[in-house]
């Protein structure tokens, strides 16, 4: 049941994806989507991504809100950095731990970072929760270490909306891998 809603939500997305690209709603417009939604659904399926734990709807809020504000800040420090004369901020690749228990979550928390100015992950090493970051300012300790709190932060905040110990249960997918 839960898939079969899942597909035709997925359809409705797409059909309301393809309104929006062509500029407006129309009986042509609406069955052609449905067409191009239904090629992509069935010829194209993306495979089962299991979700094995729960979304709590505060620590989700707090997550939202949080993410928001670090985009903020760091919207404002890349700012600050473009417009300083001298010479660029240093840079450089650093290496962090993410430890989520769920490849859903660690894509979310991978996006997040990406996100996020000044910040671009470069690779992932799935099986040990490694993620690779290029960091635009890393000049003093002082912003190497707040790289490090902002990504353990965002790790709690994850762990509190989807990944919470007690709830924890793994799917049928992953115990078959």
């Amino acid at each position: 049941m839960r898939t079969t809603a899942l597909r035709v939500w997925m359809v409705c997305w797409l059909i309301l994806v393809w309104i929006l690209l062509w500029g407006s709603v129309s009986a042509a417009n609406i069955l052609s989507g449905l067409v191009i939604a239904l090629i992509i659904t069935l010829l194209l399926p993306l495979p089962p991504v299991p979700v094995e734990g729960r979304v709590h709807p505060i620590a989700l809020l707090r997550l939202v809100l949080t993410v928001a504000y670090l985009l903020v800040m760091s919207s404002l420090q890349v700012a600050v950095l473009s417009l300083r004369p001298g010479p660029p901020p240093l840079t450089a690749v650093l290496r962090a731990h993410l430890a989520l228990k769920s490849d859903l979550v660690l894509a979310l928390g991978v996006n997040i970072i990406n996100l996020t100015p000044g910040t671009m992950v470069l690779e992932i090493d799935q099986a040990r929760r490694m993620i690779y970051v290029h960091v635009l300012d890393v000049g003093s300790e002082r912003t190497v270490r707040n790289f490090y709190r902002q990504t353990a932060l965002l790790q709690r905040l994850l762990v509190a909306a989807f990944e919470r110990d007690a709830e924890w249960r793994p799917s049928e997918e992953a115990d078959r891998a």
